[in-house]
């Protein structure tokens, strides 16, 4: 990583530490503790989901920086639920998507890259013959940073040039410094 890199990253971490838990999301935000196992608390956004669809977009949108989009060429979805958001988006923006997925549900070829979560191991697989585009990163929460970092990684190798990472929710604590803006419209 450059020193302009690693400026952005450690600006974009700094930032990230205001916290906003009096958005009105949270009033809708469902916390399930002990899930998946004990001592985690899950953040079960599915109600959002439901009935608040056009406002999440609108408030993802509203957090990245004027002209961002215009440099950004495509998304990146990461599997499962960034792939909601980020077709969601890419339908309202009008860009295309690179998937990020579980193994064996890509066609070949494929570069893949194993990762750890908070919770266990995990694997992600993205299309390796695609042209280098400007990446914009989407998922729905930033937990411990492994799969955004991953995916991260991956683009990187396939030749991509990452903008940042576009998620819902971060969740400050459990991760370090990224290498990247990520753009947020909850931290916790």
């Amino acid at each position: 990583m450059s020193s302009t890199e690693a400026n952005v990253a450690i600006t974009a971490f700094e930032s990230s530490t205001v916290l906003n838990t009096d958005h009105p999301f949270w009033q809708i935000i469902r916390t399930v503790p002990n899930f998946p196992k004990v001592g985690i608390d899950f953040y079960d956004i599915t109600p959002l989901l439901r009935s608040h669809i056009d406002s999440v977009i609108d408030a993802l949108l509203a957090t990245l920086p004027e002209g961002l989009l215009d440099e950004v060429d495509c998304l990146g979805a990461v599997e499962a639920r960034g792939f909601v958001f980020a077709s969601l988006l890419a339908g309202r923006l009008g860009k295309g998507m690179i998937l990020l997925r579980k193994p064996g549900k890509l066609p070949p070829p494929v570069a893949n890259k194993a990762y750890a979560l908070e919770y266990g191991k995990d694997t992600l697989e993205m299309q390796n013959n695609l042209p280098p585009e400007r990446v914009l990163l989407v998922d729905d929460i930033l937990a411990t940073g492994g799969t955004l970092t991953t995916a991260y990684e991956l683009c990187k190798s396939a030749g991509h040039t990452v903008m940042g990472a576009l998620v819902l929710l971060d969740l400050v604590e459990l991760h370090g410094v990224f290498p990247v803006p990520i753009y947020t419209v909850l931290k916790a």
